[in-house]
């Protein structure tokens, strides 16, 4: 039973993100100039911030320096975390962009925009946005079965969220007028 490169790199660093509280996305071994390129990329519930990647990226480079992995050759590391624009393939990746918008590729046909409003290890409750603004949104279960590529899709003006900021600027005004009252 051969493994390939990527495959006996994945088992080495599996275990090191788990220890680190992370999830290994992705590990991708190219070739740059004379040099190996290692690109890795990590998530956890809630998302990762400098600190982890740059902690977790010690690690690695570690463990690959005192392993034969890399061969002689030099090798760059990358170690970072997936784009907004990374397709939705794991269970996981649908839990941790609730509330998200969600472009979905069906595997029988057709295509739909949809809110997520909670996902399983089966499928996502989405919630289905009207075609051209037309008509109501509606809840929609859809079976991770039935999906053949799904991805984020980027809002920059989603409407609840000004709605959101406009109750905390509020909120805000009406805090200061407490705390200055509380100060008389």
């Amino acid at each position: 039973m051969s493994t390939t490169p990527t495959d006996r790199l994945r088992a080495l660093l599996e275990p090191l993100a788990e220890q680190a509280g992370l999830d290994l996305e992705d590990v991708k071994v190219s070739q740059a100039g004379s040099r190996r390129q290692v690109q890795i990329d990590v998530d956890a519930d809630g998302g990762v911030d400098l600190d982890a990647i740059a902690e977790f990226s010690r690690e690695v480079g570690q463990a690959l320096d005192e392993s034969d992995l890399m061969g002689s050759a030099a090798y760059v590391l990358e170690v970072g975390s997936p784009g907004v624009d990374r397709p939705l393939t794991e269970p996981r990746h649908w839990r941790r962009n609730t509330g998200r918008l969600v472009k979905v590729q069906l595997a029988e046909g057709g295509e739909l925009v949809a809110r997520i409003l909670e996902a399983d290890e089966d499928g996502a409750l989405v919630e289905v946005q009207p075609v051209k603004g037309r008509g109501r949104a509606k809840e929609r279960r859809l079976a991770f079965a039935e999906v053949a590529k799904a991805r984020i899709q980027v809002e920059f003006n989603r409407k609840e969220d000004e709605q959101l900021l406009a109750d905390d600027a509020e909120a805000d005004v009406d805090g200061a007028d407490d705390t200055n009252d509380d100060e008389q």
